[in-house]
């Protein structure tokens, strides 16, 4: 990105990884190894790819084994905080314990993505529209483990929910995990709580009738937090589908 678009960016790791165990028995999910590195690698390449050097990672289960293997960040190119949560505080918990760092646009990703999406292309989208929120929407027909959303013709989300039931579906666009966000974000998440941006923030956001908008990506990605997509999305680095 151009030295006027750098954002800051917080990758969140903090989660117990119960649905790839038995590989998470003894290894922190970040660390689980795709091709022969770990997981946590591909979000941070992503970030340093696109010029987003300066990266906030939250940690929970067996900390010391990503702060061991990444240390300061230097090796990789990137100055690397860490936010070590004796509690877990979900997804928009983990992220509004660092508020202080965040003073604008700034970026949000999943340890368990791996993806190529263009940052750049999402950022401008966000900055254009003038949006306190953007979602990295996905159209895919696989939707019980995700949130879905519903946008008008402008990319505007007027309906978010979290992993709906069968009889609750109304769209085909689903959440990655991937967010771009104001600041004013933070307004709506309690501090010293566990909190979900899935479950609570958008959706509330939305029915705020917030400028909460959609970034729909044909780039590639993918959610490897069960044992089925983390053995696909190996398959599919080693079948050159994602570059």
């Amino acid at each position: 990105m151009e030295k006027e678009s750098q954002v800051r960016a917080m990758v969140l790791a903090a989660g117990l990884g119960t649905r790839l165990k038995p590989l998470t028995y003894r290894v922190s999910k970040p660390m689980v190894p795709v091709i022969n590195k770990p997981s946590i690698l591909y979000p941070l390449r992503l970030l340093k790819k696109y010029g987003i050097d300066e990266v906030i990672i939250n940690l929970h289960y067996q900390a010391e084994q990503v702060k061991e293997y990444l240390g300061g960040g230097e090796k990789f190119g990137l100055k690397i905080i860490y936010s070590e949560e004796k509690h877990l505080l979900g997804t928009a918990g983990g992220v509004k314990k660092m508020e202080e760092y965040f003073t604008d646009t700034f970026l949000v990703l999943s340890a368990d993505g791996i993806s190529n999406i263009d940052l750049e292309k999402v950022v401008r989208f966000h900055r254009e529209r003038e949006a306190m929120a953007t979602v990295v929407l996905k159209e895919k027909e696989e939707r019980f483990n995700y949130g879905i959303a519903l946008c008008d013709e402008g990319g505007r989300i007027t309906r978010f929910m979290e992993k709906p039931s069968w009889g609750e579906f109304f769209s085909n666009k689903i959440n990655t995990g991937i967010y771009v966000f104001d600041p004013k974000v933070f307004s709506y998440i309690p501090p010293g709580q566990e909190y979900d941006f899935g479950h609570q923030v958008l959706p509330e956001m939305v029915k705020a009738e917030e400028k909460v908008y959609g970034y729909v990506t044909n780039d590639y990605w993918m959610d490897m937090g069960n044992l089925e997509d983390y053995r696909k999305t190996q398959r599919d680095i080693l079948e050159g589908k994602m570059k």
